[in-house]
């Protein structure tokens, strides 16, 4: 059986293509191969490598809906040149690799990919994480032979071909230890532990908000706080400038948290904070935390707030969007949260009726029963 994923390149794509992948090699062993064909990106080769999946890219163009003359010539030559040749490209590779089925996760650089394999009449799975599907997705759904939804009220293509099944998440990030983040970070203990994830996108924002109330927060809690890359410097520096030596003893900045390590902090965690992707909510919901969303405003579509408050609809978090995210407000609703453990409790709850840490299995069940019926 020879499965081909095909996605947009973010994390938010390709973690759930691992998961799937890891479904499918677990189950099927050496009896499945496993490649992934998209836009060229660097961060996708390397998780992708790691889990011994063969990357080839495409040449890969998108419509963007800012209207300034730079973006409309770059949409001109995407519409006219690139998005053709990644066609092209595409169906040529196909013939080559001849997959029994496509995985696709969205993202501007699987639609040509999408294409090409309906062209070639080879079945395509498309996988929705978000309540609003994207525009690629949108474009591709006509040509899906199933289409997997994360939430239940996925907006945009419920019919007699759509399964709900949730988010794909890695196994691997559920089996996290509490004693081995301690051991690794330096965890002091005795308080309640937030961790705070900024995404790659926004991040700095999130970043600000957090400094400016960390004087605060270190009275009462600990704090991890996964900042960005290319934020941590700066984070590190500030942080020494607002809170005194002392309270930083409960502060550990990270730029970057691999599989391991987010799997332990998660688990080591009381209440996470993080951007209203729907990869980060299904793992929060995964680990069963309550959770508070800061929805991205400037996600295409809007689709992290609405993301956020369909989560939130369950009583597993709450939802601050970035207009009423001061300092103020913030450490207010956090004092609530952990001044009534049962408000906790009840998240915690909600949050593990929502999760389907199995959906991974699920998807790869469904791929595997529908080529073995062609």
């Amino acid at each position: 059986m020879k499965i081909l994923f095909t996605g947009g390149g973010s994390g938010g794509h390709i973690y759930p293509i691992v998961a799937v992948a890891r479904a499918l090699r677990k189950k099927y062993g050496d009896s499945v191969k496993l490649s992934y064909l998209g836009p060229k990106d660097n961060f996708c080769k390397v998780v992708l490598a790691k889990e011994h999946i063969k990357v080839r890219t495409i040449m890969a163009g998108k419509m963007r809906r800012y209207a300034n003359p730079a973006a409309i010539v770059q949409n001109v030559i995407d519409l006219l040149i690139k998005i053709p040749l990644g066609f092209l490209q595409s169906l040529f590779l196909l013939l080559f690799i001849n997959p029994d089925a496509v995985f696709s996760k969205g993202g501007y650089g699987s639609f040509p990919v999408a294409l090409a394999a309906w062209i070639l009449r080879i079945p395509i799975f498309l996988q929705e994480s978000d309540v609003v599907a994207g525009m690629a997705v949108k474009k591709t759904v006509r040509y899906a032979s199933v289409i997997f939804t994360s939430f239940p009220e996925t907006e945009g293509f419920l019919n007699r071909r759509t399964v709900p099944l949730g988010n794909p998440v890695r196994a691997q990030i559920m089996d996290g230890s509490k004693e081995e983040a301690a051991k690794a970070l330096g965890l002091k203990g005795g308080r309640p532990l937030i961790l705070i994830v900024g995404g790659s996108q926004g991040a700095q924002r999130i970043n600000d908000k957090i400094l400016d109330a960390l004087a605060e927060l270190l009275q009462s809690y600990e704090i991890i706080h996964i900042a960005g890359p290319r934020n941590i410097d700066q984070v590190s520096k500030e942080s020494k400038i607002m809170a005194k030596p002392e309270a930083l003893e409960y502060y550990h900045p990270l730029g970057f948290a691999g599989e391991k390590v987010m799997a332990d902090v998660y688990a080591a965690a009381d209440l996470i904070v993080s951007r209203a992707g729907s990869g980060s909510i299904f793992e929060i919901a995964a680990m069963k935390k309550p959770g508070i969303l800061i929805p991205l405003p400037e996600a295409a579509q809007n689709h992290q707030v609405k993301n956020a408050y369909a989560y939130a609809r369950t009583g597993a978090a709450l939802v601050m969007e970035e207009g009423n995210f001061t300092r103020h407000l913030f450490l207010e609703k956090i004092n609530d949260l952990f001044a009534t453990p049962e408000s906790t409790g009840a998240m915690a709850e909600a949050a593990a009726q929502f999760a389907r840490p199995a959906a991974g299995e699920a998807i790869a069940d469904h791929i595997a029963k529908y080529v073995s019926q062609r």
